[in-house]
């Protein structure tokens, strides 16, 4: 019984802390004008490219970006893995590609733009092996 405790402390602690990452590309342009926010867009290969992996590490999972994020930005993934495991449902991979066809034209992971509200690039860059306060500063480097 203990441990059945511990064990649901413990989840309920990860989804507390988890990344408020978006699913849909509408809802999350929807959310950042209800918000007046901008939108974090990253292409990342989750399962196969090695500095997506490592941003995912050491940049979105911190509790600084985490902070930032909730405050700051809305924050949608779109992600193209490979692994037959990992693939997402249908309907998302589509959404995904069509993001591509619209900001990643040459297919670069990781890809990281910030957009304003209504889409509009204001920024772009990709993995760098920064601090994520360092991250977070380049980010909002974007934004003036």
């Amino acid at each position: 019984m203990k441990n059945n405790i511990t064990y649901i402390m413990l989840l309920l602690g990860t989804i507390g802390f988890s990344q408020n990452w978006k699913t849909n590309f509408e809802d999350a342009k929807n959310q950042a004008i209800i918000e007046n926010k901008n939108i974090v867009l990253v292409f990342s290969g989750s399962d196969w490219c090695a500095p997506c992996i490592k941003l995912d590490n050491n940049i979105w999972q911190s509790e600084e970006f985490k902070k930032e994020a909730e405050q700051k930005w809305i924050v949608y993934k779109a992600d193209f893995p490979k692994k037959k495991a990992n693939l997402l449902p249908a309907a998302v991979t589509a959404n995904n590609k069509k993001l591509a066809d619209r900001y990643n034209k040459s297919g670069n992971f990781p890809l990281v733009l910030l957009l304003d509200k209504s889409g509009t690039i204001l920024g772009i860059t990709g993995y760098k092996n920064v601090s994520p306060q360092e991250y977070i500063q380049l980010i909002h480097s974007f934004e003036k």
